[in-house]
Protein backbone atom coordinates (compact mmCIF):
# COMPACT_ATOMS: atom_id res chain seq x y z
CA UNK A 1 0.00 0.00 0.00
CA UNK A 2 1.43 3.30 -0.38
CA UNK A 3 1.35 5.24 2.52
CA UNK A 4 1.41 8.46 1.44
CA UNK A 5 -2.36 8.11 0.36
CA UNK A 6 -5.01 7.37 3.01
CA UNK A 7 -8.27 8.15 3.08
CA UNK A 8 -10.99 7.82 6.27
CA UNK A 9 -14.10 5.72 6.18
CA UNK A 10 -17.06 6.75 7.80
CA UNK A 11 -18.90 4.04 10.06
CA UNK A 12 -20.61 3.76 12.80
CA UNK A 13 -19.03 3.27 16.90
CA UNK A 14 -20.28 -0.29 16.99
CA UNK A 15 -18.80 -0.94 13.65
CA UNK A 16 -15.66 0.54 14.77
CA UNK A 17 -15.24 -1.09 17.83
CA UNK A 18 -15.75 -4.08 16.09
CA UNK A 19 -13.12 -3.91 13.46
CA UNK A 20 -10.60 -3.22 16.14
CA UNK A 21 -11.63 -6.27 17.97
CA UNK A 22 -11.28 -8.29 14.97
CA UNK A 23 -7.73 -7.17 14.29
CA UNK A 24 -6.50 -6.98 17.48
CA UNK A 25 -7.60 -11.12 17.28
CA UNK A 26 -5.50 -11.64 14.14
CA UNK A 27 -2.65 -9.05 15.64
CA UNK A 28 -2.85 -6.60 13.39
CA UNK A 29 -3.98 -3.01 12.73
CA UNK A 30 -7.73 -2.18 11.59
CA UNK A 31 -6.36 -1.06 8.00
CA UNK A 32 -4.65 -4.22 7.37
CA UNK A 33 -7.72 -6.27 8.30
CA UNK A 34 -9.59 -4.07 5.97
CA UNK A 35 -6.94 -4.67 3.13
CA UNK A 36 -7.56 -8.02 3.97
CA UNK A 37 -11.40 -8.08 3.69
CA UNK A 38 -11.47 -6.01 0.57
CA UNK A 39 -8.78 -8.34 -1.37
CA UNK A 40 -10.04 -11.68 -0.26
CA UNK A 41 -14.18 -10.49 -1.70
CA UNK A 42 -14.61 -10.95 -4.78
CA UNK A 43 -16.36 -8.47 -7.18
CA UNK A 44 -19.72 -9.75 -9.08
CA UNK A 45 -18.08 -9.74 -12.30
CA UNK A 46 -14.93 -11.63 -10.59
CA UNK A 47 -17.42 -14.36 -9.18
CA UNK A 48 -18.81 -14.32 -12.80
CA UNK A 49 -15.42 -14.64 -14.68
CA UNK A 50 -14.13 -17.34 -12.30
CA UNK A 51 -17.47 -19.10 -12.42
CA UNK A 52 -17.24 -19.84 -16.16
CA UNK A 53 -13.53 -20.75 -16.29
CA UNK A 54 -14.22 -23.28 -13.45
CA UNK A 55 -17.00 -24.37 -15.77
CA UNK A 56 -14.72 -24.46 -19.07
CA UNK A 57 -12.23 -26.85 -17.03
CA UNK A 58 -14.72 -29.30 -16.10
CA UNK A 59 -16.28 -29.10 -19.48
CA UNK A 60 -19.64 -27.66 -18.52
CA UNK A 61 -21.47 -25.43 -20.97
CA UNK A 62 -22.06 -22.36 -18.60
CA UNK A 63 -25.52 -21.74 -19.18
CA UNK A 64 -28.38 -19.61 -17.38
CA UNK A 65 -29.46 -22.97 -15.34
CA UNK A 66 -25.52 -23.35 -14.46
CA UNK A 67 -25.55 -20.02 -13.38
CA UNK A 68 -28.35 -20.17 -11.55
CA UNK A 69 -27.31 -23.16 -9.61
CA UNK A 70 -23.85 -22.03 -8.73
CA UNK A 71 -25.52 -18.93 -7.08
CA UNK A 72 -27.88 -20.80 -5.57
CA UNK A 73 -24.82 -22.90 -3.57
CA UNK A 74 -23.04 -19.62 -3.27
CA UNK A 75 -26.11 -18.15 -0.91
CA UNK A 76 -26.16 -21.47 0.71
CA UNK A 77 -22.46 -20.59 1.64
CA UNK A 78 -22.77 -17.21 2.56
CA UNK A 79 -25.54 -18.23 4.96
CA UNK A 80 -23.82 -20.70 6.40
CA UNK A 81 -20.47 -18.55 6.73
CA UNK A 82 -23.18 -15.55 8.29
CA UNK A 83 -24.52 -18.25 10.70
CA UNK A 84 -20.99 -19.66 11.95
CA UNK A 85 -19.77 -15.78 12.56
CA UNK A 86 -22.81 -15.13 14.87
CA UNK A 87 -22.27 -18.36 16.92
CA UNK A 88 -24.67 -20.53 15.55
CA UNK A 89 -27.83 -17.94 16.11
CA UNK A 90 -29.70 -17.01 12.82
CA UNK A 91 -28.50 -14.32 10.94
Amino acid sequence: MDESKRTSIKTTEAVRDRLKALADERHMTVTALLEELAVGELTEAEREQRAREAARELGVEYTPKVKAAGASAWEKVRAHRKSESSGGRAA
